[in-house]
């Protein structure tokens, strides 16, 4: 039956980024379709009552704190989730930063710091994976890219050549590791309420310039993206590999 397809039950992955906002909203829908968890951040105490939340849907969660920007950090990562689950069967690359400057005074130590954690983390993360995933004959990598890699933002260089980057390098990852059965798409959200957008909602004439675009009324909420994050994880999307999925009320459509 089709909907047996979508569910992740006796499935294990790891979130990152996932104490808040849009890798919560992910990690809350992948332990509702069944999936077992290992979710990391550099803040503790954030992530483990993140973790006991979602452990109330009857899944095993565990915290893990972790700059996935540190490959020695990556690697306890990957064992501690194998020694709990004995196998990744998904990976969902959500970690993520910005800093907001106009281009022409946008400190390079911000450049550096926004580039590290939202795109090498991705490499790092997937490419240990996918070393797990080789082995046990294959899984799923889903990227957190952003409208920003097709629009360019305002006074954000580095989070738009990061989210950029991310949707580049999950086609080249795709291509290089079909042959393992191994899928790598992304998620590419528009405008969501989130901590990281909060300069935003309070700059009441910036935030009603981007709601007016937006052609279903309304921002996204974190669980809006946890449909497309359970298809992409799941049987469902065995033949979706090197896709950007954008989940934004229709913003690059208007």
């Amino acid at each position: 039956m089709i909907l047996d397809k979508f569910s992740l039950k006796g499935k294990a992955g790891i979130v990152t980024g996932a104490s808040r906002g849009i890798g919560k909203g992910i990690a809350e829908g992948l332990a509702q379709a069944g999936a077992n968890l290992a979710i990391c951040s550099r803040g503790l105490p954030a992530l483990q009552k993140t973790a006991e939340e979602l452990r109330r849907y009857g899944t095993d969660v565990i915290a893990i704190n972790a700059d996935v920007s540190v490959k020695a950090e990556v690697e306890n990562l990957v064992n501690r989730t194998l020694e709990r689950f004995g196998r990744i069967d998904f990976l969902f690359n959500n970690a993520g930063i910005t800093h907001r400057a106009p281009s022409e005074d946008f400190p390079e130590g911000w450049w550096d710091e926004v580039i590290r954690v939202n795109l090498k983390s991705v490499f790092l993360c997937s490419q240990a994976v996918a070393r797990v995933m080789i082995k046990q004959g294959g899984g799923k990598i889903i990227n957190t890219s952003s409208l920003i890699a097709v629009t360019g933002g305002k006074s954000i260089p580095a989070y738009a050549a990061s989210k950029g980057g991310v949707a580049q390098l999950t086609k080249a990852l795709a291509n290089d590791w079909a042959k393992y059965r191994i899928n790598v798409n992304a998620i590419g959200p528009g405008y969501i309420i989130t901590d990281l957008t909060a300069p935003l909602i309070e700059d009441k004439q910036r935030y009603q310039e981007l709601s007016a675009r937006i052609p279903m009324g309304r921002w996204g909420k974190p669980d809006d993206l946890a449909g497309a994050a359970v298809f992409l994880a799941s049987q469902a999307s065995d033949y979706v590999t090197g896709q950007t999925i954008f989940v934004d009320g229709g913003w690059l459509s208007a």
